[in-house]
Order: C-alpha cells, then structure tokens, then sequence
C-alpha cells in the first residue's frame, strides 16, 4: 500500500517555522510527500526528514516556484524538468515567459510499479497575461506524462492552478472566465482526463464544498469560500488501486491544504 500526499507549502522555510510541515508527517506518516512552491534552495532548506530521502528542484529565482519530493523508500532514478524537446515542440519556452525549467516545476521519480510526478503549474495570472502559456503547458505536460506511461503508470499530483469543473470552487458564476476558471484553463485539466488519467478524489467523493485553496481575504477559509485546485491523477489503469483520496483543509500553515491518495501497490 503506498499513501501518497501532495502540498503546495507556499514556502518551505515557512511551513517549518510556523511548525506545520513537520507535525503533519509525523501525525501521517506519509510513504511520499510531493511539495510544490518550495521557494528555496535545497541549502535553505533547515534541518531533516527523519527516515526520509529528500529531493528538490529548484527556481532559479529566489523566493520562487520549486518542487520537492519526499519518500521513505528510495526511487530508483529522479527526473527534473519537462524534457527539452517537449519543451520546443509545445513552445513552452520563449523570450516572453523565460524557460520552464528554469523555475523547477516539475520534478519526477520512478518507482518499481509506478512514475511519480509533482508539479506546480504556471498561474493564468489575474490579467489572464500567462494564459497563452497554459495552452501550451497543458498539452506539453501531458505529452510528458504519456511518454513516462509508455514505461509504467503514472501518478501526478500538485497544484494544477485550475477548477475543473463548477463543483470545484465556491462561486463559479462569478469566477467563469477569469484565472483558474477560463474555458482554456478547464479544457486542459479534461484533456488529461480524456487522455485516460482519472481525478482520484472524484471517484470517491463527488459534490461542492470541497477546496484546497482559499484566498487570505475575508475569511474565505474559515467561511470555506475556497477553490479545488490541488490533484492527484493516476492512470487509468490504477483507479482499481485506489483505496481512498482525501483533502485536509484542516492542516494550516499554506493558503492551500494537503490532499492524498491511497494506492493499493
């Protein structure tokens, strides 16, 4: 059985200094933990997970991006980045939006039954300036899980930057068609679906009222005004491996909350 978790800390140093990051994994014990938004170097990052292996990937900008894996067992080989000829053929790198893997956005481990992949994808922005991106890194990163799929299943959680559909966030009336909630943005969180990867939360709990991100302004969180944007996806070919998947809007320490799956592997 492997229990996985995926977080976006908005801040590693940050999580651990407000004593959040470390409480958590001992109260879950977690067999992964995916992070994103670590927004730190590795040597920043204070202290160690006791009984953990630990890999990052970092921005190259500092105080920005970044992801992080945590795992008991030892993968057999770890993977930064979108390979680079993905990366050309979704022109996902440019003058204007710089190289993706520049800010270490993604962060890949393999393991004997399956692929593990962390990402925190690029933010539409409140403009909509970065949307054009996201009609590029949508397909790119899915190009990218169905190559690591040729090889084994695939598992990819992280901050998705998107509500799929009308049950994912509080006021979908007033949100459709701006950051997070465009037509773009919602088509490329279905291109993975119709591609054969399953929502794992979704085949356990279906309906509103379940978010993993709420804006600091005006209560939202304690008034659970929130949005669902954190995932975990896994092939097709694992949903009857799937024991459960939960969110956790009661851990603090990030604007977001954990969410998990439980595979029977």
């Amino acid at each position: 059985m492997q229990k996985i978790f995926s977080w976006n800390v908005n801040g590693i140093r940050a999580v651990l200094t407000k004593n959040a990051l470390l409480p958590f994994i001992e109260s879950q014990s977690p067999d992964i933990l995916c992070l994103q938004e670590i927004k730190a170097k590795a040597e920043q990052i204070p202290g160690s997970f006791d009984g953990y292996d630990s890999f990052w990937y970092s921005a190259e900008k500092a105080g920005y991006s970044g992801t992080g894996i945590v795992s008991k067992s030892a993968p057999l080989q770890v993977v930064n980045g979108l390979p680079r000829d993905i990366i050309d053929d979704f022109k996902v790198s440019g003058d204007v939006y710089g190289d993706p893997n520049l800010e270490g956005r993604v962060l890949a481990a393999e393991y004997p039954a399956f692929w593990l992949v962390t990402v925190y994808t690029p933010n539409a922005k409140d403009d909509l300036s970065r949307l054009e991106l996201r009609t590029r890194w949508d397909p790119a990163f899915l190009a990218y899980a169905k190559r690591l799929e040729q090889d084994k299943p695939v598992v990819f959680c992280g901050d998705l930057n998107v509500a799929h559909t009308e049950d994912d966030l509080a006021n979908p009336k007033t949100n459709k068609g701006k950051k997070g909630f465009t037509d773009e943005e919602r088509a490329g969180f279905q291109a993975f679906v119709d591609a054969g990867f399953c929502d794992t939360f979704r085949l356990k709990h279906q309906g509103n009222g379940f978010y993993t991100w709420w804006s600091y302004f005006a209560n939202a969180r304690s008034r659970n005004i929130g949005w669902r944007i954190d995932y975990v996806l896994v092939s097709n070919t694992l949903a009857d491996k799937v024991l459960d998947a939960d969110i956790y809007p009661g851990v603090l320490g990030s604007d977001h909350c954990p969410v998990s799956v439980t595979l029977d592997i």
